[in-house]
């Protein structure tokens, strides 16, 4: 398998695919989704995922930017649907990773679009202030200028609770996750899909998903310091391992 850029989007298509992701990343990692999250989404199309990971760059506008992800997967839709799989259907999962969970939930409130279920991990909807590198230094020099995302935490509260439709959804959260908000989320879906709505507790932090290798090169001698360094690495791997075992249980629970 190879990825493809496709419409602006990175897309890796296993030989006989049974479903489709579109997968959305966090705002700082978004850019590149086929190089910071290669390890999960390469696993995923083993496994027998068609992949469509779309970039972004994140703005204040989060429903601009909602609306530009969702055109752009639907303009690499169509091109699979009639080159790749010729018109076969395959059901769409939405899976989402801090920012890109904001992202699937505005699609899912505001735009037609069809998904079979969507993976929420480490909702993040904080407000500009929490959420920007360096904001008070920014805002002191530029205090009445209106810098909040749009919508805004409240307002995309409000959408979720009153307008989103995607009935199955996972959620995931991290023990070790201090900017994770997935708790309010999973009350308010649980309010408006019960049966359908799922939460995971796995141990990990906000950086899990990206499950990048730990490189770690013994040398001619193995010591105390090489075994410290091939027990992280295993510690870190035990993690990111359950995380894929758990979505996979829940995208296709009849193959376990």
């Amino acid at each position: 398998m190879i990825w493809q850029e496709i419409s602006g989007n990175w897309v890796l298509v296993p030989p006989r695919p049974i479903a489709i992701i579109h997968f959305l990343g966090g705002a700082f990692v978004a850019a590149a989704p086929q190089v910071t999250y290669r390890c999960l989404l390469e696993f995923l199309a083993e496994e027998g995922y068609a992949i469509v990971a779309t970039p972004f760059v994140n703005t204040f506008d989060h429903t601009a930017i909602a609306r530009d992800v969702l055109k752009s997967f639907n303009a690499a839709l169509d091109y699979l649907q009639s080159q790749v799989f010729k018109k076969r259907y395959l059901p769409i999962y939405g899976v989402g990773h801090s920012m890109g969970c904001k992202l699937h939930v505005l699609i899912g409130s505001l735009f037609p679009q069809e998904r079979a279920g969507n993976i929420l991990i480490s909702f993040n909807n904080y407000p500009a202030r929490r959420s920007i590198p360096f904001f008070e230094q920014f805002y002191q020099f530029a205090p009445n200028l209106a810098v909040e995302f749009t919508p805004s935490p409240e307002e995309t509260n409000d959408l979720i609770e009153q307008q989103y439709q995607v009935r199955r959804n996972l959620l995931i959260k991290f023990t070790d996750d201090d900017i994770d908000q997935t708790k309010s989320l999973t009350e308010a879906l649980l309010n408006r899909f019960p049966s359908m709505t799922a939460l995971k507790i796995l141990k990990g932090n906000h950086l899990t998903p990206l499950g990048q290798d730990v490189k770690w090169q013994t040398g001619n001698v193995f010591t105390p310091l090489d075994a410290i360094g091939q027990f992280v690495r295993q510690e870190v791997y035990r993690d990111f391992n359950q995380l894929k075992r758990d979505m996979l249980m829940w995208l296709a629970p009849t193959r376990f």
